[in-house]
């Protein structure tokens, strides 16, 4: 069967994503993989190390660019989601994921900033309703877990607050991605903090349509390339600089886009 020609101004990359409706056998991987590269500079204002992380299972992504309004992503977190060290909030990592991924995509994608700057799981359940799930968005990026090192959360109630939130995404319908911590002085210096870390990789490794992407083990990556985590930090010892941010983006951006492939290439 012969494809259809694309919608006149709809980019290539995503012409190659929703052709599949239209009579096309499979992605054209390349072009996806294409698009990032041409992604524009200001998306990725400074270079990042080669390392990846693992695609990003998103089901609904591929499916909610066919749809008017395309893609809503909230990102709910603390400061680093809020965007604490960043020049502006157009530095922040949920705006420039939003450049990397419009740019890729097409102008219909959303990613929404909740981020809100000290808290933690217990607060932050208290308003998912509100922030999160009212906005009847099609993926949940949900930052957590540094407050509760650094102010030595007790790890057991950590982790039934985030599985509360979870629960509460999953009941209404929306997949998740938990972001664990940086890699930062001021979280390194309370003992067991890696611990908060582990609580995610396990409810990610245990609950359907929940994933986990590692900045930890990101930012080890990092250093093994030859980019300390000083790099990607300010003076605080805590929170991203520009530069971090931006790498954060662009690798979160790549998982995303590498999970959109995997379930358009795999659909009957």
């Amino acid at each position: 069967m012969t494809s259809p020609a694309p919608r006149a101004g709809m980019p290539k990359a995503r012409w190659a994503l929703v052709s599949r409706s239209g009579g096309a056998s499979a992605l054209p991987l390349a072009v996806l993989a294409l698009a990032l590269i041409a992604a524009p500079a200001a998306a990725r204002p400074l270079s990042c190390p080669g390392v990846t992380q693992p695609a990003i299972a998103a089901p609904g992504l591929v499916d909610a660019l066919q749809r008017p309004g395309g893609i809503r992503i909230v990102a709910i977190g603390s400061s680093s989601t809020a965007g604490s060290g960043a020049t502006d909030a157009a530095h922040s990592y949920p705006a420039l994921l939003q450049a990397r991924l419009r740019a890729a995509l097409g102008p219909d994608v959303t990613v929404l900033n909740r981020g809100m700057g000290g808290e933690d799981a217990d607060a932050m359940i208290g308003r998912i309703g509100r922030d999160v799930i009212a906005e009847r968005p099609d993926l949940v990026i949900w930052q957590v877990g540094a407050n509760a090192a650094m102010r030595q959360m007790d790890p057991v109630a950590f982790a039934r607050f985030v599985r509360q939130g979870v629960g509460m995404l999953r009941q209404a319908g929306i997949p998740v991605v938990l972001m664990d911590n940086q890699r930062a002085p001021r979280i390194a210096a309370h003992p067991g903090n890696r611990r908060f870390d582990a609580i995610l990789a396990e409810i990610a490794g245990t609950t359907t349509g929940v994933s986990l992407f590692s900045r930890g083990a990101l930012m080890d990556g990092w250093t093994a390339a030859g980019v300390p985590a000083d790099a990607l930090l300010i003076s605080d010892g805590l929170h991203h600089n520009d530069r971090g941010y931006a790498c954060v983006a662009e690798v979160l951006a790549d998982a995303l886009m590498a999970g959109m492939s995997i379930r358009a290439a795999r659909a009957p």
